[in-house]
C-alpha cells in the first residue's frame, strides 16, 4: 500500500512538473534564440512536441492541394488572447502539405500528404536586424524547402514571403482568423 502511494506521489510530481513546463502562458518567447547574431533564423526542433497548434487552412490548388497546419511558441495564443498582439520573440512555423483526397463513408474526404515547404516567423517589434533582407514588417521571415529541410532558402522577405501575406497586414501580416486558439475562450 505504501509504495502505491510512493508511486502515485512521484507519479503526480512528474506529470506536474511537465505540465507547467508546457502549459500555455509559460512561454518566455525566446525566438531570438533560434536566430544567430547576422539574424539568420534556424527552424526550431520538435515544434510539433512543443509548440501549441494553432490551426489549418486548406488550399485548394490547380497546381496541386495542400494543407497548412501552424504553430506557435508556448505561451503566444495566451499572450494574444489578452493583448490582440504578438508577443516580441514569439514564433510562428507553418508546415505546408501536399493534399489527397477520395470518397470515404464520411463523404469527400481530404488529409495531408508530405511536408512541401515550412515557413518561420519570429516577432521582432525592435527591429533588430536592419541590414537582413529576412527581417521587416515586424517579422524575421524564413522558409524552409522539403528537400533541404535545415536551409533558410528566402533571400528576401519582400520578394520571397510578403506577397501572400497582404491581406493579412492589418492582422499583422497573420491569418488569424484561421486560428480558434487565438479568439477569447
Amino acid at each position: 500500500m505504501i509504495g502505491r502511494i510512493a508511486f502515485a506521489i512521484l507519479a503526480l510530481a512528474v506529470l506536474g512538473s511537465g505540465y507547467a513546463q508546457l502549459k500555455p502562458g509559460t512561454g518566455t518567447f525566446n525566438g531570438f534564440e533560434l536566430v544567430d547574431k547576422s539574424g539568420n533564423i534556424r527552424k526550431p526542433a520538435s515544434y510539433r512536441d512543443l509548440y501549441q497548434f494553432l490551426g489549418t487552412y486548406t488550399v485548394l490548388d490547380p497546381k496541386g492541394d495542400q494543407m497548412h497546419v501552424t504553430y506557435a511558441s508556448p505561451g503566444t495564443a495566451e499572450y494574444y488572447r489578452k493583448t490582440g498582439k504578438f508577443p516580441d520573440g514569439s514564433v510562428l512555423v507553418k508546415e505546408v502539405f501536399g493534399a489527397e483526397h477520395a470518397q470515404l463513408t464520411t463523404g469527400d474526404s481530404h488529409w495531408a500528404t508530405r511536408t512541401k515547404v515550412w515557413f518561420v516567423k519570429i516577432k521582432d517589434s525592435k527591429h533588430r536586424f536592419p541590414q537582413n533582407t529576412s527581417w521587416g514588417d515586424g517579422w524575421g521571415w524564413a522558409l524552409f524547402k522539403s528537400d533541404a529541410p535545415d536551409k533558410q532558402v528566402a533571400t528576401d522577405y519582400k520578394k520571397d514571403c510578403l506577397g501572400c501575406h497582404v491581406p493579412a497586414k492589418s492582422t499583422d501580416w497573420t491569418y488569424v482568423e484561421g486560428f480558434p486558439v487565438l479568439h477569447s475562450k
